[in-house]
């Protein structure tokens, strides 16, 4: 229980509190240009088909690791003064309160195609502001402390979600859309103050020396983090397949997630309450499950227990297509489907973080990351079109398939010793 009771004690460390928090301000903008978005799309009328293509907004969190290696190795310009993460945390986040205004002055029910541009530069702002934040944690954090750094940005990621969740909910439902967006805006504005107080994390040794030319710059930013991971690991392609596909499942039924609870007839305060409210908690649990799994059995064991739960967890959305809008039942599925969740989550992205190399940063997470995000976006982008050619029951039942392949690959990785890098298994103590 070593390894457990340690992972308990690095909560106390201030730098992990400090991860937390830009959890929240990472968290926040994600749902307003999804979970949040889908509900003013379906309260306007716009198609299920329509709702699903409207992930696609999301391809920024995919493509993040283009233009990573900029934030890797250049300060912003006029904010150089503050460093690389400050700097260009700085950036982000004036970007993203005129992009959130921009959302919040749309009008989807006559002009989607300006809501989904403004959507989209959400979340361009909110994927460069993820690479800023995920270097900052690996920079920061000790290797040591770097599980209990990945349960605390869930933490707080999770909550930074139920202020655009829940909380847009419930503002919009009294003042209205621009009201909810606006006061999102003026929540990312305070967050500028944290990161104008944020410590500057030390410039590794590789990146002090600006590269001498663009092939240089390439080779080192791109190429040179692919090349090192392929030498670390020889089935890459089947690791990267996993990190693709081991969301997937989930990925294609959240992307319905609200649409079906306002088909079913719930009100956005029972969504506001139950699913964001009460889901976050259960997903709270969840993580703080996962994270104990992590400690007890390692990575790869709590992986493929997280894994097996999100299977199970797209079930109890069948239940609750045959009870219709059941409050209570509506909770017990938000409780299992946020809970599973988090339990899977915590060790994805520690497993993330494990598998990145520190002298890349945020280079190296953004390349992992993205692929990650290829299920919430690309791939979970026909849950719609899907939704509306099967109906509920069978999408549902499609979804819990989505999430076998990925359980396929790991257990396969596992079997050939091959889910880690061999220094990596060399090197992990027990435990973790």
């Amino acid at each position: 229980m070593k390894g457990f009771s340690g992972w308990l004690a690095a909560y106390g460390d201030r730098r992990t509190l400090i991860v937390m928090l830009l959890g929240v301000v990472s968290g926040l903008p994600l749902a307003l240009s999804g979970t949040t978005l889908s509900i003013w799309l379906a309260e306007a009328g716009v198609s299920r088909t329509a709702i699903g293509i409207f992930a696609l907004v999301g391809m920024s969190y995919t493509w993040k690791f283009l233009w990573a290696p900029v934030l890797d190795y250049r300060a912003p310009p006029l904010l150089g003064g503050f460093g690389r993460r400050r700097g260009w945390g700085l950036v982000a986040l004036v970007g993203l309160i005129i992009a959130t205004l921009g959302v919040g002055l749309s009008d989807p029910a006559n002009a989607p195609w300006w809501t989904a541009l403004a959507a989209a530069a959400v979340a361009f702002f909110s994927a460069t502001l993820d690479i800023v934040i995920d270097a900052y944690r690996i920079e920061t954090l000790p290797e040591e402390k770097q599980g209990a750094g990945s349960a605390a940005i869930i933490y707080g990621y999770r909550i930074g979600m139920l202020i655009s969740g829940a909380g847009a909910l419930y503002v919009s439902e009294i003042f209205g859309w621009f009201t909810a967006y606006a006061v999102m805006a003026i929540i990312l504005a305070a967050a500028i103050l944290l990161f104008l107080l944020l410590p500057e994390p030390e410039v590794p040794v590789s990146t002090r020396r600006p590269p001498a030319s663009v092939a240089e710059h390439l080779d080192a930013a791109i190429i040179g983090p692919f090349r090192a991971f392929v030498a670390a690991q020889p089935l890459w392609p089947a690791l990267l397949a996993f990190v693709v596909l081991f969301k997937f499942g989930d990925a294609l039924a959240g992307v319905m997630t609200n649409p079906f609870y306002v088909a079913l007839g719930f009100s956005k305060i029972d969504i506001a309450n139950v699913s964001k409210v009460w889901g976050l908690i259960a997903t709270l649990i969840g993580v703080f499950l996962g994270g104990a799994l992590v400690a007890r059995f390692g990575i790869l064991k709590g992986l493929l227990i997280g894994g097996s739960l999100q299977l199970f967890s797209n079930f109890v959305f069948v239940l609750q297509a045959w009870a219709g809008a059941d409050i209570t039942v509506l909770s017990f599925t938000v409780f299992i489907e946020n809970a599973a969740s988090g339990i899977g989550t915590a060790p994805f992205v520690a497993y993330l973080s494990r598998i990145s190399q520190r002298e890349f940063s945020g280079t190296h997470y953004a390349l992992l990351s993205a692929l990650a995000a290829t299920g919430r976006t690309f791939l979970a982008s026909s849950g719609g079109w899907f939704a509306d050619q099967l109906g509920w029951v069978p999408f549902f039942l499609l979804t819990t398939a989505a999430a076998v392949p990925g359980l396929i690959v790991l257990a396969w990785l596992m079997r050939k010793g091959a889910a880690l890098p061999v220094v990596e298994q060399a090197a992990a103590p027990s435990g973790r």
